[in-house]
């Protein structure tokens, strides 16, 4: 087995998993401390150290308010377990769990971005360990990367210091880990010519930003986005507005008097722990801007025109992750916005939801759509429509979950079933969600290995075919208590959500 490398910077030893034919090297540095003059700049290449890097343990994670502190959230219970691990700024490291024996063997590679909004989350996460995904044949190896206002603050004079790069330092930073990864993998055993990239939620959303992004021709060959895509049926939609770089640095220049700093250089001297804290107080969203270098414009308008990378691309969710429905709360308010939004259009609507008359409870529950499901079925017509045919895999997810708290299918659960970690849940899984999680990710190695999710079960046996997702024949899997393919084209109310979407974004 593969137990001491040697990489650009020099040589890094690991150590056995669980299983002993599979190595785990961890906290990896790809890049350098982001820290002093480097705060706010893209990340910098890692500097040579001297002997072996000993990579046994888990880097500090980034800079965030700290995991686990609220006992209610769902995610403390789930995973936010530790509330006294160690945070940094000192963060780009990255890890990897490789089967292979020798340097030589060209393994699929598979490089994950965590979620967490891109406010916090990061690698160590429990149910992130790549072991199960190596034991398939694949290197795995995920990244961290900068978050909140440390990785997606804008300022004029971070600007004018580095005007070709200017903004998304998180985004930046999973990029420059990536190209890390092509660059060294070879010495892990893995092929740098078969890279898939993947990520859930905010990394979902980075892989969709990776994808659209012109910088990044052949840095990947494939891509997974699990919940994270952010186009919404109804206007109220309830993601954040991306903003172009101008109206980015105006918020940085408040956030620094909010800091008391009055430069560039003075906010770079701050400590991390009272730049952390005062972030939290100033309770703002921090994310992806349109800076016109990495990230030319919204990903989901790029992507449907195919100003994209045109890779073989997964795109799944759970079943009953963030519902969409008007911003109402009485049958008026229904049936104003119902006018305003549709206008002549608007009694259509309103058959299909409820008659005019009925409650507001029975109009916001037949009003109801996936977002989620809403967006695949959007961007399947907008690829039709183009004729592009690189195949794009659907699923939904939706068994039933164990557990006192009766959570159901909820955002984010499924991580445990891909990368096959039930074992390190609380909940009492049972044999058939063993089953479940053993297939979903036989199903994610095919598709890393080839572009193809289809395969054999341990056994043997052929797993359910999963044919790819169009327009015409919206294929999808469904992980349900039983895994089944479904077809099943879009309901009359998404027919006419998509209709009145793509009318208006045309």
């Amino acid at each position: 087995m593969l137990r001491r490398v040697v990489v650009e910077n020099g040589a890094v030893e690991g150590l056995p998993a669980a299983d002993p034919r599979i190595a785990s090297f961890k906290g990896i540095p790809f890049a350098s401390p982001p820290v002093g003059e480097n705060r706010w700049r893209a990340p910098q290449p890692a500097k040579d150290w001297e002997g072996v890097l000993h990579a046994y343990a888990f880097a500090p994670i980034s800079m965030q308010h700290i995991p686990g502190e609220d006992p209610e959230n769902i995610y403390s219970r789930e995973w936010n377990v530790d509330t006294s691990i160690a945070m940094s700024e000192d963060s780009l490291h990255l890890n990897i769990w490789t089967p292979a024996r020798k340097d030589n063997e060209k393994l699929p590679v598979f490089v994950w971005y965590f979620g967490g909004g891109l406010q916090e989350g990061n690698p160590a996460e429990m149910e992130f360990d790549g072991e199960r995904i190596a034991r398939r044949g694949i290197v795995v190896v995920t990244i961290n990367y900068r978050l909140n206002a440390f990785g997606f603050l804008c300022h004029p004079e971070i600007t004018a210091e580095n005007p070709e790069t200017p903004a998304n330092f998180g985004h930046l930073d999973q990029q420059f880990g990536t190209r890390w990864v092509k660059r060294n993998i070879a010495a892990f055993g893995g092929d740098p010519n078969n890279i898939t990239i993947g990520g859930q939620s905010a990394g979902g959303g980075s892989v969709m930003a990776q994808v659209v992004s012109p910088q990044n021709a052949g840095l990947f060959q494939k891509a997974i986005v699990d919940s994270g895509l952010t186009m919404t049926a109804y206007p109220s939609g309830f993601f954040h507005r991306e903003k172009d770089l101008s109206e980015a640095e105006q918020d940085g220049v408040e956030f620094f008097r909010f800091l008391g700093a009055s430069s560039l250089a003075e906010a770079r001297k701050l400590d991390a722990v009272f730049l952390r804290d005062k972030m939290v107080e100033y309770k703002a969203f921090w994310g992806p801007v349109i800076d016109g270098k990495f990230y030319i414009g919204d990903a989901n308008k790029l992507f449907r025109k195919n100003k994209c990378h045109l890779v073989p691309m997964m795109f799944g969710h759970t079943a009953t992750e963030f519902p969409d429905r008007p911003a109402v709360k009485t049958v008026a308010e229904f049936l104003t916005f119902a006018q305003e939004a549709y206008g002549s259009e608007a009694d259509e609507f309103l058959k299909l939801c409820a008659s005019s008359n009925g409650s507001i409870t029975e109009m916001l529950h037949k009003a109801t759509v996936s977002h989620l499901e809403f967006s695949i079925r959007i961007l399947g017509k907008a690829k039709g429509a183009t004729g592009e045919q690189t195949p794009m895999y659907y699923w939904v997810f939706n068994p039933e979950i164990p557990g006192w708290d009766n959570p159901g299918a909820f955002h984010s659960v499924d991580l445990w079933f891909f990368f096959e970690t039930l074992a390190k849940c609380w909940r009492p899984f049972t044999g058939k969600h063993y089953d479940l999680a053993r297939n979903m990710c036989n199903y994610w190695a095919n598709f890393i290995r080839s572009g193809d999710p289809n395969g054999k079960d341990a056994d043997g046996s052929d797993m359910p075919l999963w044919k790819p997702f169009t327009e015409d024949d919206p294929n999808r899997m469904c992980f349900y208590d039983q895994i089944y393919p479904s077809n099943k084209g879009p309901d009359n109310l998404m027919k006419f959500l998509i209709r009145q979407y793509l009318n208006k974004k045309s």
